[in-house]
């Protein structure tokens, strides 16, 4: 795709909305991957040779932004998005953890994403992405402004100290079974350093929750007061009986199909061929691409 100028002013508009969930123009900057003086160009409108595209790429990338037409997505108010945007808030005004553990394929990551592109001072951390103890600290540092140069410990010290002093953070950590134990530790302790101070919501899909229960049954260091932090509750918002959840899965794949598919498809029945939700967004970008019938 062309870097035009039509994209580069797309992505600028991008920064200025998420500017808000920033404490200052040079954590957004740092969250961002750009440097402060090139961050400061760009809010006043200087696009010429201030980054080259794969970082203008990168920036669209960080804030989640659909830069072609066709790739606009509407969210919908599914149960699923209900029930976790309900705990995500309470998490976060009142300083508390959360856990969910459900099945895939059902609109987490989705909810999760845009409640931290709504919201200041969240962190969405995909925990697949930085599996290691130290690329999950780097992750959380960088995703609130924070420098990932220097030592370990320095940095460490720097994000318990700046979740401790923001005005109500979270960090939501999505795929958190993919954590190695070593990372798992290291949450338990940022736990306690900031207990009070910052939220933490915790999911994944039944894995996790294997992981968790399996860790615990082996008597491994750490995890039995893991998840007594997170409450001691495995929750779930997909019913337990399997036909209720089929059912639960489609009704969400329809309300998602009836607002986001092209008006020349029959949405109803594009959610029952796909099942559910990311086979539905696939879908609908299909047809969005290659489906339009061609007009008389």
């Amino acid at each position: 795709m062309e870097l035009t100028n039509e994209i580069k002013g797309k992505i600028i508009e991008g920064i200025k909305a998420d500017r808000p969930n920033y404490t200052s123009n040079a954590k957004h900057a740092t969250a961002l991957g750009i440097s402060a003086p090139v961050y400061t160009s760009l809010m006043q409108g200087k696009t010429d040779k201030q980054l080259s595209e794969a970082s203008w790429y990168s920036v669209a990338r960080r804030l989640g932004l659909s830069l072609r037409p066709e790739q606009e997505w509407h969210a919908v108010e599914t149960a699923t998005y209900e029930y976790l945007s309900k705990m995500l808030t309470a998490c976060q005004e009142q300083s508390i953890t959360g856990l969910v553990c459900d099945v895939p394929n059902i609109g987490k990551t989705f909810t999760a994403r845009l409640y931290a592109k709504r919201h200041p001072h969240v962190a969405y951390i995909d925990c697949s992405q930085c599996k290691t103890k130290r690329q999950f600290i780097k992750t959380i540092a960088r995703e609130i402004g924070l420098s990932t140069k220097g030592k370990y410990q320095d940095m460490y010290d720097d994000l318990v100290y700046n979740l401790r002093v923001m005005d109500r953070p979270l960090v939501i950590l999505d795929e958190a079974g993919d954590l190695q134990n070593e990372a798992f530790i290291e949450l338990k302790a940022l736990f306690n350093a900031t207990e009070y101070a910052c939220g933490w919501f915790m999911m994944g899909a039944d894995g996790l929750r294997a992981k968790i229960k399996r860790s615990i049954d082996c008597e491994k260091v750490g995890w039995a007061e893991i998840l007594s932090r997170y409450g001691n509750k495995f929750n779930r918002v997909t019913p337990d009986n399997e036909k209720e959840r089929l059912a639960f899965e489609l009704e969400q794949a329809i309300q998602v199909a009836s607002v986001n598919a092209p008006e020349w498809v029959d949405y109803k029945q594009l959610a029952r061929k796909a099942g559910g939700l990311r086979r539905v967004y696939t879908e609908i970008m299909k047809e969005r691409r290659y489906g339009r019938p061609e007009s008389n």
